[in-house]
């Protein structure tokens, strides 16, 4: 595969064309041609196919080192960054390229996460509540934490928001308002931080219901293609132990 790469392995790339900002306008397949460089990424390819080939092609990306999760697309029919995905991946050269499901197109491959990001924070109310946060005493020690609950803390917080695991997710597909398990992984971590004074029932009015925890089909598509291989699994149990313990 080196060698192939360093001949200059020609790839064909099938990404889904679709502008619904203007009229008329309907989805397509385009295929694009390029010669594989050593170590390009689907990401690398896409900015040569625009500088090369077509300026209005539509992705989104920001960190360029999948820290942002902004890449993130369907390729070759699984979830996941461009900025990750090395095109040597692809023994055939041949790399499908579509929007994620399960959020509104902006236009080709860029679709609005952030709007569902959003909606998810509100939903869960994602900042820490504490009825004397509003009394700032600056000469006040700072609270302590056990180490190992800070490192599952930051565990938790390693999601990038990339979409994936919804874009992954059956019951999302078929339940608009699904919570899904990025809504999941917050209100885990939320559970376990000890700042946070919400209780498990307070918790039950927000995910105790099959728009929430109750509704997963343990598919585990979340966990399959997370790429930031976040323990979904393990939190979705966590949640249901606490919600079905909650009278």
């Amino acid at each position: 595969m080196r060698q192939e790469q360093q001949n200059g392995r020609k790839l064909k790339f099938h990404i889904l064309r679709f502008n619904p900002q203007i009229e008329g306008d309907k989805p397509k397949m385009v295929t694009y041609e390029l010669t594989e460089a050593l170590g390009m990424t689907v990401f690398i390819a896409l900015n040569q196919i625009r500088e090369q080939h077509d300026p209005s092609l539509q992705f989104d990306f920001v960190c360029r080192a999948g820290i942002c999760g902004s890449c993130a697309m369907v390729i070759n029919g699984k979830p996941d960054l461009a900025c990750r995905t090395l095109t040597s991946k692809f023994p055939k050269g041949e790399i499908t390229l579509l929007p994620l499901p399960a959020f509104e197109l902006i236009g080709d491959l860029s679709v609005n996460t952030g709007k569902v990001m959003r909606a998810v924070s509100e939903r869960i109310e994602g900042w820490i509540h504490d009825k004397n946060m509003g009394e700032i005493d600056l000469t006040k020690m700072e609270v302590t934490m056990d180490p190992d609950l800070a490192d599952n803390i930051y565990e938790l917080e390693r999601c990038v928001e990339c979409g994936c695991c919804l874009a992954a997710c059956g019951t999302k597909r078929m339940r608009d308002d699904f919570l899904g398990a990025v809504g999941f992984m917050k209100v885990a971590r939320f559970l376990m931080d000890t700042r946070d004074k919400r209780t498990e029932e307070d918790m039950y009015e927000i995910i105790g219901d099959d728009d929430g925890i109750f509704g997963c089909m343990s598919l585990m598509g979340c966990e399959d293609f997370c790429p930031k291989d976040l323990p979904h699994q393990h939190q979705i149990a966590y949640l249901r132990r606490k919600m079905v313990t909650v009278k």
